[in-house]
């Protein structure tokens, strides 16, 4: 997964591996560089790397997150630390140590990346006002994760019931030697709108065309209560198709408890600030 966040005007590209995020440090000292200086983000990271306390740092790091760490590849690199022509660069780092912390990625979108302990150390070095705002966007790329995480949840439990809505109406509404064909996906088709028509009062057809610009479908746009709601009205309809009540009864009664479990997630102040977020 790969994302991007602006801090101080810089765009800054995070991806995750292994469920870590790895910031780019490319993108960070883009915002120090200084063209009449010829300074360019390599001119950061390599300096950045040829500190003593940089190399401590990141060997630390490996030491308590890799389990491949070389050792005697680190220790070499600092026996030459107090060398004045000691330079270290990524690579050099990588192939001697096998470190897991700090990636080097070719391509267009490339450059050199770490892992967000070793970014933040990095915009310490470079400025600690900078590493400030760093750290106060990235708690907010992951609020907003988490919040998207909560959304894709409700939304697939939305999908999961809504296949056992489906087996309902195939078992008991759907004549054996009507499966798979038009009529089928009649009775689908109007199983759908009794619970749209009971959330959203009108059908998706409805809703088409009154949206005709919209992406997706109307369940694509509903509210975290609507969406809660139609899961609970498809486990419902599900049984009172069992039940054998004809369509008309179940479109009452489902809008009934609609808009009663309606006046209680309303109140809720979690869904509310989840409103607040989906917008």
């Amino acid at each position: 997964m790969k994302s991007t966040i602006e801090v101080k005007g810089t765009s800054i590209t995070i991806f995750s591996q292994n469920e870590e995020d790895y910031v780019s440090l490319t993108d960070i000292a883009k915002g120090f560089t200084d063209n009449e200086e010829q300074r360019n983000s390599d001119y950061f990271i390599l300096n950045w790397l040829r500190l003593g306390n940089t190399v401590e740092f990141l060997g630390a790091w490996e030491m308590l997150h890799n389990t491949s760490f070389n050792p005697v590849g680190y220790d070499r690199i600092r026996l030459n630390l107090t060398s004045n022509a000691f330079r270290l660069s990524v690579k050099r780092w990588l192939e001697e140590t096998n470190a897991i912390g700090i990636i080097a990625k070719a391509g267009r979108y490339g450059g050199t990346f770490a892992h967000r302990d070793i970014a933040i150390q990095f915009c310490y070095w470079l400025s600690p006002t900078f590493q400030i705002y760093l750290i106060k966007e990235f708690q907010r790329l992951q609020e907003e994760r988490k919040e998207s995480l909560h959304w894709d949840v409700r939304r697939l439990l939305s999908k999961v019931n809504y296949h056992l809505h489906t087996d309902a109406v195939r078992t008991n509404l759907v004549p054996l030697i009507d499966w798979h064909s038009r009529r089928e996906s009649f009775y689908f088709a109007s199983e759908a709108d009794v619970l749209n028509v009971a959330v959203f009062g009108m059908t998706a057809q409805q809703w088409k065309l009154a949206n005709p610009e919209a992406k997706g479908n109307m369940r694509d746009h509903a509210s975290p209560e609507q969406l809660i709601i139609l899961a609970n009205l498809e486990a419902i309809n599900a049984e009172l198709i069992r039940e054998g009540l004809n369509q008309n009864e179940r479109v009452a009664k489902l809008n009934e408890i609609a808009v009663y479990q309606m006046q209680i997630l309303a109140n809720l102040p979690s869904l509310k600030n989840l409103d607040k977020q989906k917008e």
